[in-house]
């Protein structure tokens, strides 16, 4: 499923890169341990967090992840915002918890990694 998808479906607000929805989506990931997401997170993922510091873009950039979505109505900060457009990096938001977010794309056939 493409990004664009996920994003009107789950009613996403786009903060960046909103010129790189068209991305296939492989499976979400869900963490907020930075070291975590580098270890077991793969290209095409979905990256589901409440981290807002501009360090989410380079590991969202250096594991080729479709994008993030932030959660419980959390914002990026400016210096994020700033990265992720140079880098190329959709971030979402939601008002939604983690859990919700994950059972939605569940529902929607994102599944996890294997």
């Amino acid at each position: 499923m493409r990004l664009a998808e996920i994003v009107e479906k789950l009613g996403l607000a786009v903060r960046t890169a909103s010129g790189h929805l068209d991305t296939e989506v492989t499976a979400g990931y869900a963490s907020d341990l930075m070291s975590d997401v580098i270890a077991h997170a793969k290209k095409g993922n979905l990256w589901v967090t409440l981290q807002i510091h501009q360090n989410i873009v380079a590991v969202a950039s250096m594991n080729e992840l479709a994008g993030i979505v932030l959660v419980n109505g959390r914002e990026p900060e400016a210096e994020t915002i700033e990265k992720a457009e140079s880098e190329g990096i959709p971030i979402m938001v939601t008002p939604l918890p983690t859990f919700e977010v994950a059972g939605k794309l569940y529902e929607l056939g994102i599944g996890g990694i294997p």
